[in-house]
């Protein structure tokens, strides 16, 4: 619901979070009174909607007060890298409908590792006006001040703690600690991130020479790549919880939000329907002076059908992609019946969770060519362990099966509309969008994604994140030096082993009325595609090395393609200039 459809006082239940407690001690511990609140709101009729309204203010949560539950969660982590997959949640709505949880602007704090949001089984759910953050976020800061030869100088802040021992660096948090782990450098000024191997383990020698200020000694070693004034990010790498989870729902909204730290995998939409993600705040609050809000993806969807909606929104901070959406391909391992085959998810960190529903359709998939063979209908679905399913079908599967084929969920893939976003300091891409249905990608800005700015895959051998596009429309963008000489400002790359341009994993794809400002020339490469459209887009290159000459074909590049209009984009070379 919005503000104007909020329906009049005789027809909702308004219940307070100050009915469940005393202000100061809400404050201080509001986990218990949060979740009497929602026993509350859920006691309800179903048809009588509740508002949950929480004055504003800020709340603390602590994870000896949140809810235990396990919960497997695609790309998140192996059972090997994390065994355990109880969640620890600040915030469960189970099974909860026609409910809106009004914030009125208020911040919760969350402490420790936890998920911070859970929706599992829920309708008609808005969240609104509500801002999280994490008291001491999982990835660390520090800022160069000084590089010398063989030593540099760092200033950790204030919310990132460490201790020192034997001239060796842990960082240390609410119930966690690590040593090694991932590592990214953020030049804020240029609002760019980017990765870097793990330099900071390769010290022989830290040193405190202040108060939060440490010293790096490297010994002989040349000091790493880096100059004063960057920002040194570190996490652990194992995404253990994740930010938000909307699990098996229906028509869920967040509108007006600030998710201003997400500790693992973000805000996780899985086999749901129908999310509106409007007006969301997904940056440091400035005043904390951090420059991360991610510790991995900000918003990742997969399974999920109906209408995503993503717009009006600012992401900056991540330690992954922005976005992602995408389906799941299972290899068929065996076929017990003529209308039964037994599928296994495929990839270490996606398990454990129902991929398929009586009556959905799937498409039996080509694991070379990615190229769909024949669909069939699901009458059961059971899964045997964490790993496999045997899908029974109403019609018996296709015959001559190939030993590496997979399958698709597509009853699971979803209408995409991104719009009037705008993406800055992403270390990969902006967007990941991989749906056989309507996708829209209009209005956004992208600043420096130190990979491609919008990514179209679909792969069956690596992450087996499905979904062929059918008809998507990317236009009235701004890139501004996206991407970079292994990186093409918008990548169609589909990892098929077999390509054809007779057999095109992708179809109807159009990018016009973009504008485009890069220091390099490859802004587009396609492959494995039928029906693309590049025109009238508006392209500024800078540098001295690209030739003046016009028609300039240099920027994109084809393989396997069919189809292809290139018209009416307008080029122009200029000398380097200072970023904006």
């Amino acid at each position: 619901m919005t503000d104007h459809e909020i329906p009049g006082p005789s027809l909702f239940k308004k219940i307070s979070l100050a009915d469940f407690g005393d202000a100061e001690d809400l404050q201080a511990n509001a986990g218990g009174a949060m979740r009497l609140a929602l026993e509350a709101a859920a006691s309800h009729d179903a048809d009588v909607p509740v508002i949950l309204d929480v004055p504003f203010g800020t709340y603390h949560f602590y994870p000896e007060h949140a809810v235990k539950a396990a919960y497997h969660i695609t790309n998140t982590a192996s059972e090997e890298e994390n065994p355990d997959v109880t969640k620890t949640i600040a915030l469960l709505l189970k099974g909860l409908r026609r409910l809106t949880l009004e914030g009125n602007g208020s911040l919760f704090v969350i402490h420790g590792k936890q998920t911070m949001l859970l929706l599992d089984s829920c309708a008609d759910v808005e969240i609104r006006n509500l801002r999280f953050d994490y008291a001491v976020p999982t990835v660390t800061e520090m800022t160069v001040e000084r590089c010398g030869d063989h030593d540099l100088d760092v200033r950790v802040h204030p919310d990132s703690h460490y201790e020192l021992e034997d001239g060796h660096l842990t960082w240390v948090g609410e119930g966690w600690s690590f040593r090694e782990g991932p590592v990214q450098h953020c030049d804020f000024g240029r609002t760019a991130t980017w990765r870097v191997d793990d330099w900071p383990s390769r010290a022989e020698r830290i040193v405190e020479i202040g108060s939060r200020r440490l010293r790096f000694h490297f010994g002989k070693e040349a000091v790493p790549d880096i100059l004063p004034g960057v920002t040194v990010q570190m996490r652990d790498g194992i995404r253990d919880q994740v930010g938000v989870l909307i699990l098996e729902c229906e028509r869920i909204s967040l509108i007006g939000m600030g998710l201003h730290f997400m500790h693992g995998l973000g805000v996780v939409g899985q086999f749901s329907g129908d999310l509106t993600f409007t007006d969301l705040d997904v940056t440091p609050r400035p005043e904390t002076g951090r420059t991360v809000a991610g510790f991995a993806d900000f918003i990742h969807c997969s399974g999920c059908r109906g209408r995503i909606s993503i717009t009006d929104s600012r992401f900056a901070g991540a330690h992954d992609d922005a976005v992602n959406i995408h389906g799941t391909y299972l290899r068929i391992v065996d076929q017990p019946s003529p209308n039964q085959v037994r599928v296994r998810f495929m990839h270490p960190q996606t398990y454990g969770f129902r991929a398929f529903f009586p009556g959905d359709e799937i498409a039996f998939v080509n694991a070379h060519s990615l190229a769909s063979y024949a669909f069939g209908r699901i009458a059961a679905a059971e899964m045997l362990d964490p790993r496999e399913f045997l899908l029974t079908l109403e019609q018996p599967a296709p015959t001559g099966l190939g030993e590496h084929d997979v399958i698709e969920n597509v009853t699971w893939m979803p209408e995409v509309v991104i719009e009037r976003n705008h993406f800055a300091r992403i270390p990969t891409r902006g967007i990941l969008a991989s749906s056989p249905r309507k996708t829209v990608i209009q209005g956004n800005r992208f600043e420096r994604m130190n990979m491609s700015a919008i990514l179209v895959a679909a792969d069956a051998n690596s992450w087996y994140e499905s979904g062929a596009v059918a008809d998507l429309c990317i236009t009235n963008n701004q890139f501004i030096d996206c991407g970079g000489e292994e990186h093409p400002v918008i990548r169609i790359a589909p990892e098929n082993e077999q390509s054809n341009s007779d057999v095109p994993v992708h179809r109807n794809i159009r990018i016009e009325d973009n504008r485009f400002r890069a220091a390099h020339a490859m802004l587009l490469s396609v492959r494995s595609t039928e029906g693309l459209a590049f025109c009238r887009n508006e392209i500024t290159l800078e540098g001295k090395d690209h030739p003046k000459e016009a028609p300039y074909p240099g920027f994109y590049m084809m393989e396997c393609c069919s189809g292809v209009e290139m018209g009416a984009n307008s080029i122009h070379f200029i000398e380097a200039q200072a970023n904006e």
